[in-house]
């Protein structure tokens, strides 16, 4: 589950950015989107009044076979980078517009 301030705007912005698609859209202020209708798992965007504080309950890594492209399309959709004073490290740190920070790591070796 992720809170958000705006779960329907929230919820849409990383179905768009992922690919996925929005399957439940506001019954009682919670939305999910999954990466098809039937196919799970996926991430549920509930309301809640307070803003972020501090650090993610729950943080998502992303391991792309291009980090660069993937970090591109994030920062284009409109993901900013976060210093979460990580300092020099192999993985990409940023944010969703609701300030949740996220990791794009390098890809593994083949």
């Amino acid at each position: 589950m992720v809170d958000a301030a705006d779960p329907a705007a929230l919820s849409r912005w990383w179905a768009d950015v992922l690919g996925w698609v929005v399957v439940s859209d506001g019954d009682d202020d919670e939305y999910e989107i999954r990466p098809a209708p039937d196919r799970m798992p996926g991430l549920l965007f509930v309301a809640v009044p307070e803003k972020k504080t501090l650090k993610n309950r729950l943080h998502l890594d992303f391991r792309p076979t291009d980090q660069e492209a993937e970090v591109q399309k994030f920062l284009s959709a409109g993901a900013v980078h976060a210093d979460v004073g990580q300092g020099d490290a192999t993985w990409v740190t940023l944010a969703d517009p609701e300030g949740n920070e996220f990791c794009v790591l390098r890809s593994r070796a083949s």
